[in-house]
């Protein structure tokens, strides 16, 4: 309800208010990834919205420059959780002996 306020209020339309969103994810996600390797996998599906976004309303190069980004952010989440579970191994193994 609030939500269909705001696009009254500022006279948004929904794909305009799609890639606020998109890019207010991307910032909040990037600000906190290095608390947690979700927020990684968080920062690269709001950079696959920006990329829609982007195509959506004709500014292809921001989209196509979006979606790499996010392929580069859903390899540093997959990096992150190869480390994280290298890190707890150890400690399963040290206190099951």
């Amino acid at each position: 309800m609030l939500y269909l306020l705001a696009l009254d209020m500022f006279h948004i339309d929904p794909l305009t208010a799609f890639g606020l969103i998109a890019v207010g994810l991307m910032l909040l996600f990037y600000s906190v990834e290095s608390r947690s390797p979700i927020f990684v996998l968080a920062f690269s599906i709001a950079c696959m919205m920006g990329s829609v976004y982007g195509f959506l309303q004709g500014a292809w190069p921001f989209g196509l420059v979006e979606g790499i980004w996010s392929l580069v952010a859903l390899r540093r989440w997959r990096l992150a959780q190869t480390k994280a579970c290298r890190e707890l191994a150890p400690e399963s193994t040290q206190a099951s002996t």
